[in-house]
């Protein structure tokens, strides 16, 4: 970025968090004034457009309430006077951010097939959208080293063989290697763990796979992979090592950093980044979701677990449901949240006015039809910049298991594994991967906790689990239920729930479960393993991989 552009950039961050209030109601202002006729806001305002009026009248809605209003408009019926002024053009599942960077940028990007719905609207990822778009198509071979065929490739699978191969190609350009999420980069290491050996064939021949068949990847091999025996030499120098701690720095030595969303359900994916990268900084640049709220990340080289994150008050018009219990922070200094429930005596704030350290639910009023609708995020407020918040992201409402009375948040889930998962380290061993269950099968109920584990060294010789320390994994048990919420220690005591249980899977058990949730529609480049499994198809996949299975010898440590 060129300096008068990042000087402008930051006086422009400074006014914008500096008069958030005024930017605050002057945007609120202008989308009631630019949708006040439509059949939604006139039910509840009458064509009217006071600030307080709107607090008062219009409710706090969730998908399930404007999903009548949205059917309708999908269906075919006119958008201009339902939901908004404007008419509507198209859909957004999810939103695409993206952090700019001289030099090469290795992104894994997948863009998901658009769905039509009744009246031809398309709905379709807001990542999709911008990998549409012209700007996107005019700045990709510059920048990126991924061919735009092959993000538009429907086989995932030949999608990432081929955009990691254009990777390591021009490996010498690279400057930033990345996805949306951390998931998909260390997904993409992993394939690369397995593939190297074909993809080193294929660059000293100079020709791809028979299996790559998507005609837009293979032509996109046409013009760029040339018979290449020194740099097939190369590679496969490098991953043939015993260990492949570091491996993503050695295969791309310019790399500066790795781009990607580490923090919420993304955290338990650091380890073993960290372990890839070699020291590299993960820099997690952006909050946002498909709603429209967006937020910055002004320390990018900071540890995911301290990043925080700067609202921009242009964006959305927000605001923000207190939340009953405080946030904790555990041992890591990783925010965490216990029960989640929303103060009863108490209204929804505005963006300058809610509390340091208070957690909090995200609203959002948006120039695309959204009011007072609930995001479904938890936040907590760690800081101001100027007069705006920042925050951590703890997770999601109404993620959550149960197997009585007692419910478990995500972030409970989050916090009690990351302080199992530190027994596995004096045996060699990393946690790369985990999801979960309420068990009711049996009275009484009780938590299962899928682990994916591997060595750290790589060696692959763990795939048996006949290395797992039977004691060890027992006291991962026990540590998980220590670490969980004072309900469900009391009702283990009291036998209303039962010992807590950790199956081992095989290696590539999460691959499959990943495979599973694309073929039935997820965006590979936007998949997240589930915390919580709902999916019966998908335990199913979990169950008959199971290597070993422990439970907690123990009820869980009470507090005095």
């Amino acid at each position: 970025m060129a300096t008068n552009d990042y000087e402008s950039g930051l006086k422009m961050l400074e006014e914008l968090t500096t008069d958030a209030q005024q930017i605050q109601d002057q945007l609120l202002g202008e989308i009631l004034s630019k949708n006040a006729e439509t059949e939604y806001l006139q039910g509840f305002l009458h064509g009217q457009t006071d600030k307080q009026l709107f607090k008062k009248n219009v409710p706090i809605v969730t998908y399930e309430h404007l999903k009548p209003y949205i059917d309708r408009i999908a269906n075919g019926e006119a958008s201009s006077d339902i939901l908004l002024v404007e008419p509507l053009i198209g859909f957004s599942l999810r939103h695409f951010g993206d952090i700019n960077q001289a030099g090469k940028r290795m992104e894994l990007m997948f863009a998901k097939p658009d769905v039509e719905t009744p009246s031809g609207l398309k709905a379709s990822a807001v990542s999709t959208r911008a990998f549409k778009g012209s700007s996107f198509k005019a700045i990709l071979p510059k920048l990126y080293t991924s061919p735009f065929e092959t993000i538009f490739c429907p086989d995932t699978k030949q999608s990432m063989y081929c955009q990691i191969l254009f990777g390591l190609i021009q490996r010498d350009e690279v400057v930033m290697i990345g996805s949306i999420f951390a998931s998909t980069v260390v997904r993409s290491i992993k394939f690369l763990e397995n593939n190297w050996k074909e993809l080193c064939s294929n660059i000293k021949t100079g020709q791809i796979s028979e299996w790559i068949t998507d005609s837009g990847c293979r032509n996109a091999a046409s013009l760029m992979l040339k018979p290449n025996l020194e740099l097939a030499d190369l590679i496969e120098d490098v991953c043939s090592c015993k260990s492949w701690e570091g491996i993503i720095r050695k295969l791309w030595p310019k790399t500066k950093y790795i781009g990607t969303v580490c923090t919420g359900a993304m955290l338990q994916y650091t380890a073993e980044l960290e372990f890839y990268c070699g020291g590299l900084p993960l820099v997690s640049g952006f909050y946002a979701c498909s709603e429209g709220a967006v937020g910055i990340n002004l320390e990018p080289l900071c540890k995911p677990s301290d990043v925080s994150y700067t609202f921009i008050p242009n964006t959305v018009y927000y605001e923000f449901l207190s939340i009953k219990e405080d946030c904790v922070t555990d041992s890591q200094n990783q925010v965490q949240l216990n029960a989640m429930s929303h103060h009863e005596d108490t209204g929804p704030v505005d963006l300058v006015n809610v509390k340091l350290g208070q957690c909090y639910e995200v609203l959002v009023t948006s120039s695309t039809g959204l009011y007072r609708y609930r995001v479904g995020d938890i936040i907590k407020v760690t800081g101001f910049h100027n007069n705006t918040p920042q925050f951590q992201f703890v997770g999601r409402q109404n993620v959550a298991l149960g197997v009585d009375m007692e419910r478990t948040s995500e972030a409970d889930i989050l916090k009690a594994v990351a302080e199992a998962k530190a027994l596995l380290d004096p045996l060699g061993l990393i946690l790369t991967e985990y999801t979960s269950y309420g068990d009711t099968s049996s009275t009484p109920g009780h938590y299962v906790i899928f682990w994916e584990i591997k060595p750290k060294e790589g060696n692959n010789n763990n795939k048996n689990g006949k290395e797992l320390d039977p004691k060890v994994m027992e006291q991962c048990c026990s540590k998980m239920e220590d670490s969980l919420h004072f309900t469900y220690r009391m009702y283990r005591k009291e036998n209303m729930i039962a010992a807590l249980e950790i199956r081992v899977v095989k290696q590539g058990t999460f691959e499959s479960l990943m495979d599973y949730f694309v073929t039935k529609g997820a965006s590979l480049s936007q998949y997240k393993t589930p915390i919580c499994i709902k999916s019966k198809e998908a335990l199913n996949i979990l169950d008959s991989r199971v290597i070993a299975k422990f439970f907690s010898p123990r009820t869980p440590i009470q507090d005095n």
